[in-house]
């Protein structure tokens, strides 16, 4: 079995460099409004929030996922991640090549360092050839779609919200990936009605995902 050791912070982003050598940016977070892109809502810095995906590379402290919609994403591991599969703790050493995973964390562009990861049982939107709910997948050169579902919360603008992090941002993101998986959550906001946003990228629809105070999906665009 492939045995994988946590080493200390410094040497992670030493990694980081090498495995991100390896593996191309994803040319669909590249071409759209990833963070600091100047894009349509684009925010500065790293954010709150998730990839729902296959695990398609493990490597020393890092392993790599595909989504449903193809997009590649570095899940970078600290000493301070948790394991789960279920209810039930995990090692690290336990995520291995094909699982179906969730992964929480800090994100940026296409790495994600991982608070938590999550491994999922079949049928919950995380495998790679599952089919996407209603998820237009990017194509370069292709428009966005133009459609909107649900409910949008009234007055709302783009670019507008407080990002939250933590138990929000958590759960905001498993209930829009659940429902919308293929793309990354890179931040979650917090709306002046107390209802919540996920800007969802790596897709070309849905870009923003509205949930309820209680985190259950309502909208999207």
């Amino acid at each position: 079995m492939f045995l994988r050791r946590l080493t200390p912070t410094i040497t992670i982003g030493a990694t980081a460099i090498a495995v991100v050598a390896v593996f191309a940016f994803p040319a669909a977070i590249s071409a759209q409004a990833a963070p600091g892109n100047g894009g349509p809502n684009a925010r500065s810095g790293s954010a709150s929030g998730g990839v729902v995906g296959t695990v398609e590379k493990v490597s020393t402290s890092s392993f790599a996922v595909l989504t449903s919609a193809s997009q590649k994403v570095i899940v970078q591991e600290a000493s301070s991640t948790e394991y789960r599969k279920g209810t039930n703790s995990i090692l690290a050493s336990a995520i291995t090549k094909g699982d179906s995973v969730l992964v929480l964390g800090i994100v940026n562009g296409p790495t994600i360092t991982a608070s938590q990861v999550i491994v999922q049982t079949t049928g919950k939107g995380g495998s790679a050839t599952s089919p996407a709910a209603g998820v237009v997948p990017f194509r370069r050169g292709a428009p966005s779609a133009a459609k909107q579902v649900g409910q949008v919360p009234a007055n709302y603008s783009q670019g507008s919200g407080t990002i939250v992090s933590g138990t929000e941002a958590n759960k905001a993101t498993e209930a829009a990936l659940a429902n919308y998986p293929g793309g990354i959550v890179d931040r979650v906001v917090k709306l002046s009605n107390g209802e919540y946003e996920a800007h969802n990228i790596g897709v070309n629809w849905p870009h923003h995902i509205f949930l309820s105070h209680d985190f259950k999906v309502v909208g999207a665009f």
